[in-house]
């Protein structure tokens, strides 16, 4: 048999151990590059990171002088509404508390606003008379002793009231009554009844009154009744009763109608 001679190897200089390929080496950077990056991350974003631990301010914190003002001068109100939410017990809304609209005050009145009477249509007593300023003469508005110019129609005593919403006194309207012609104000002493209506035209719209009361006074105390006493948007006629002119006065207090 021949023999064969053994040859030995030289191993090469450096690392003993397992030899990496260059594409195992490469994937092993790929895998600590990777390991880095994830550990940074976790570092910039994760528990106890705070904006100032970046040099950054909370955009809130911020005051209209430019500056930042310290965490303990901070509000309440700049808790993000979502926060607050989490402080409520569960079935409390996060929302604030509706404000109540302010209460509307009612309005005073209806209707057309106070102002001068023109006409005063009165059906049950017959009566649709034009009616006219009159200021009495010194000392008669006092005295409560007014006579009217001598016509049929009626006349408004313009010291007194003016019928309407905003009225603050009684309205006067005063007017003869004739013997022997049929005249407007003739049959307010035989026809006018409470429970009736009339209506007065004014420079703002049409109102209208129902009559309270009928009364027949002497004329020496008229003057000192309650006819004269200061009640807002009430309307007064008077005339001479036609069965004693000389010596009576009919009155008809009305205030005004309700309803439509």
């Amino acid at each position: 048999m021949s023999s064969h001679r053994q040859v030995r190897r030289r191993r090469a200089p450096g690392v003993r151990g397992l030899a990496l390929s260059p594409r195992d080496r490469f994937l092993l950077a790929a895998c600590v590059l990777g390991l880095l990056a994830a550990w940074l991350f976790f570092a910039a974003t994760g528990p106890g990171h705070s904006p100032a631990a970046s040099g950054l301010e909370p955009a809130e914190a911020t005051s209209l002088t430019g500056t930042s003002a310290p965490p303990s001068a901070r509000s309440a109100s700049a808790v993000p509404t979502e926060s607050i939410a989490a402080l409520l017990p569960a079935g409390d809304s996060a929302a604030p508390p509706a404000v109540p609209e302010p209460a509307v005050p009612e309005p005073a009145g209806q209707g057309p606003a106070a102002s001068v009477p023109h006409r005063i249509t009165y059906p049950e007593a017959g009566m649709d008379v034009v009616v006219h300023p009159l200021e009495p003469g010194s000392g008669a508005a006092e005295s409560r002793s007014i006579v009217p110019p001598e016509t049929m129609d009626g006349y408004w005593l313009t010291p007194f009231g003016t019928p309407g919403v905003g009225s603050d006194n009684t309205t006067y309207v005063i007017g003869h009554s004739w013997e022997g012609l049929d005249a407007p104000f003739n049959r307010l002493s035989s026809d006018a009844a409470p429970g009736d209506e009339f209506t007065v035209a004014t420079g703002t719209g049409v109102l209208r009154y129902a009559v309270e009361s009928v009364t027949t006074y002497t004329k020496s105390t008229l003057k000192d009744s309650p006819v004269w006493d200061a009640v807002p948007n009430r309307v007064v006629l008077i005339s001479c009763y036609t069965e004693d002119p000389w010596g009576k006065n009919v009155v008809v207090v009305a205030t005004p109608a309700r309803g439509p």
